[in-house]
C-alpha cells in the first residue's frame, strides 16, 4: 500500500513540473485535473477498513478537482480565445528549475522531520511542500488568470496532501470544509476572471494596474 501511495505522490510531483514547464493553458489545466484525481483517491489508500464517509469525500474530491473545475477553466479559456501564457513574469525554464530544486529540497528536508513511523517512509510531506511551492510559483510568475487559478488549485492540493497526515485524528468534516473552501474560492475567482475578460477583453492580470478610482 505504501509503495502505491508513493507512486501516486511521485506522479503528482511530476505533474507539478509539467505545469511549471508548459506554456499551453490546456496542458496546465490537464496536469491540474489529473493531479486532483490522483490525490483524491489517496484517502482510500490510507484507510485499513472501508469507511463510506472517506469514500464519499474521495468521490466528491475527484469529481470537483478532476472534472468540474477543469471543465470551467477550459470553458473560460475558449471564451477568452487564448491558448498560451505568452510573457510570464518568471520564465518557463527558471520556473521549472525552481520547482525541481524545491522538490529536491523538500525530499531532503522531510528526512530530518520527526514524523510518525507510518509516515516516515512516505512522500506525503515532500509532495505537499513541492505542490505548495509549485502553486506559489504559478501564482506569482504567471500573468494569465487561468494559470493563476491553476496555481491556486495546485497549492490547495499541497495543503490537502499535508492534511492526509492527520486523516485518522482529524474529523473528515475538516477535509470536507477544505474542499468547500476550495470550491467557493474557485467560483469567486471565476467571477473575477469573467469580469476581467468583460472589462479588458483579455485575461492578462497586469491590465488591472490601469484601474483608477
Amino acid at each position: 500500500m505504501g509503495s502505491t501511495m508513493n507512486l501516486l505522490i511521485g506522479l503528482a510531483m511530476g505533474l507539478n513540473l509539467l505545469a511549471l514547464g508548459s506554456g499551453r493553458l490546456s496542458a496546465i489545466i490537464r496536469a491540474t485535473a489529473v493531479q486532483g484525481v490522483v490525490l483524491g483517491v489517496m484517502p482510500l489508500l490510507l484507510e485499513y477498513t472501508f469507511d463510506w464517509m472517506v469514500a464519499l469525500v474521495a468521490l466528491v474530491t475527484v469529481a470537483v478537482k478532476g472534472f468540474v473545475i477543469p471543465s470551467l477553466l477550459r470553458r473560460a479559456m475558449r471564451a477568452a480565445k487564448i491558448q498560451r501564457e505568452e510573457e510570464p513574469l518568471i520564465g518557463f525554464v527558471p520556473s521549472l528549475l525552481l520547482g525541481a530544486g524545491g522538490t529536491i529540497a523538500a525530499i531532503a528536508g522531510a528526512r530530518m522531520l520527526p514524523l510518525l513511523p507510518e509516515h516516515a517512509g512516505t512522500l506525503l510531506v515532500p509532495g505537499s511542500m513541492a505542490s505548495i511551492l509549485t502553486g506559489l510559483i504559478l501564482l506569482i510568475g504567471r500573468v494569465k488568470a487561468i494559470s493563476q487559478v491553476c496555481g491556486y488549485l495546485i497549492l490547495e492540493n499541497g495543503i490537502y496532501l499535508f492534511g492526509l497526515l492527520l486523516i485518522h485524528s482529524t474529523p473528515l468534516l475538516v477535509e470536507s470544509g477544505i474542499l468547500l473552501d476550495l470550491t467557493v474560492g474557485v467560483f469567486v475567482i471565476g467571477i473575477i476572471v469573467d469580469r476581467i475578460q468583460r472589462a479588458f477583453d483579455s485575461l492578462d492580470t497586469r491590465k488591472l494596474t490601469v484601474l483608477r478610482e
